[in-house]
């Protein structure tokens, strides 16, 4: 492989992992309020950490009322819940 090879490599390589880096976000106030909205109305009392992505919302380490944890994914576009897994 030629230097300029490895280098045009190197570059797409770094772009690709400063767009994943960037991919994950914390919600915004709105985005905030309607995703608590759903995990309470799911049943939810509290959550350790909640990531925005552009394909699904991450709810880290969320406790029911009967205190069991879930991981929890959401539909960025309708606030669904998607995804329900037990710890």
């Amino acid at each position: 492989m030629s230097i300029r090879t490895i280098g045009a490599a190197a570059l797409v390589l770094s772009v690709a992992m400063t767009g994943a880096a960037l991919a994950d976000r914390a919600p915004t106030p709105d985005e905030l309020t309607k995703i608590e909205a759903v995990l309470k109305k799911e049943g939810f009392v509290k959550w350790k950490s909640i990531e925005v992505e552009s394909d699904e919302i991450e709810i880290e380490d969320a406790v029911d009322a009967n205190g069991k944890q879930f991981d929890i994914e959401l539909d960025p576009k309708t606030y669904a819940v998607t995804k329900r897994k037990a710890e």
